[in-house]
């Protein structure tokens, strides 16, 4: 992976992306994918001295435990809802061999560029937190209340919910689901705290519109939502609209239902967002599909594959937010000179 456009002198370390690879790596826990990667990686540039240089950061990870052989029967067979079809459609040509642009296999890269893009953010906002926990797998709901979550609550389980109420029917189901030779999705649900006000812009850069854009690019996403999202269709005005008031000298909501954005813009409170995830396309069941060659047939799953993605699409979709927030706020350092509260007196 190679990060871009990240500022000098910036503190950085091998560890500090590491620790982040660690969160996502295959093969940590009893429910999901048993790859044994350690995800090591290797910084070959944009460091010195422990300080970012303010060039191009590449980072290598290798991959151990890759057994092409697994997918030999994909050559020929389509995977049901996969991108198979799609990408042979487009460029005419595919590896099926697995680990490609359409694994989750890529999003390393992604937790990589967050790792450093928290690092950027925290030189200009000390106070800035992110944290993503498993709002849901399936029917079974772990609903708190995203400004009182902590981070070491979440990383206390294997599912990483922010309910330890809901954390065994969770962790049951996923085992089930596995041994059935299926697969199922859920809802992450993050909150990212002591976001800078004035942040994102009006018409095509709206901050929310920028988050979804990013979500929604992860492997195996299917929607978002922020703030009340769809629940917010069933309110009235007066129930939905979050009233201002003064806090000290800070301009306040008495409630999130815009979960932190306002015309594309953030208005310094909790930034709170879901995104949901698809069950797991590859299943070890067979399933009806069609060849290259157009010749109907069925395909069993083969491989090592994650029976719910949750678990691992947390410390993913934290850094996606890291990544958009970064850019939104250098951005506003450099057009506004000032990171917070624009108005002339505030």
């Amino acid at each position: 992976m190679v990060i871009d456009g990240c500022p000098p002198r910036v503190p950085l370390s091998r560890e500090d992306i590491q620790s982040e690879l660690d969160r996502r790596r295959p093969g940590q826990s009893e429910i999901v994918t048993p790859r044994d990667e350690e995800d090591r990686c290797e910084i070959l540039s944009g460091i010195f001295e422990g300080q970012t240089l303010g060039t191009p950061i590449s980072v290598l990870v290798r991959n151990k435990d890759a057994r092409p052989e697994a997918y030999n029967e994909m050559a020929e067979k389509y995977r049901p809802s996969h991108a198979d079809y799609t990408y042979e459609a487009k460029y005419g040509i595919r590896n099926w061999q697995g680990g490609g642009r359409a694994s989750a296999r890529e999003t390393i890269g992604r937790v990589a560029g967050g790792a450093v893009a928290n690092r950027v953010i925290a030189q200009v906002v000390p106070a800035y937190e992110v944290v993503a926990y498993v709002r849901s797998i399936r029917d079974i709901d772990a609903p708190v209340e995203p400004d009182k979550v902590r981070k070491s609550l979440v990383e206390d389980n294997i599912v990483r919910a922010a309910d330890p109420e809901a954390v065994e029917a969770m962790v049951d189901l996923v085992k089930r689901m596995r041994s059935e030779g299926n697969s199922v999705g859920g809802v992450v649900e993050c909150v990212v705290r002591n976001c800078p006000v004035g942040i994102g812009s009006p018409v095509f850069g709206k901050l929310d519109a920028l988050l979804a854009s990013a979500m929604m690019s992860l492997p195996a996403t299917k929607g978002f939502e922020v703030g009340s999202g769809f629940a917010g269709t069933m309110l009235t005005g007066r129930e939905h609209n979050d009233p201002f008031h003064m806090e000290g000298s800070r301009v306040r909501t008495s409630s999130n239902r815009s979960g932190g954005v306002q015309g594309g813009i953030s208005n310094g409170e909790d930034l709170v967002f879901r995104v949901a995830f698809k069950p797991t396309a590859t299943i070890m069941s067979s399933q009806k599909t069609v060849t290259s060659e157009n010749e109907e047939t069925e395909l069993k799953g083969r491989g090592r594959h994650d029976p719910c993605v949750l678990p691992r699409a947390v410390p993913i979709v934290e850094a996606m937010a890291h990544l958009v927030l970064c850019d939104q706020i250098l951005l506003q350092r450099g057009q506004s000179g000032v990171i917070g509260d624009g108005r002339k007196g505030a």
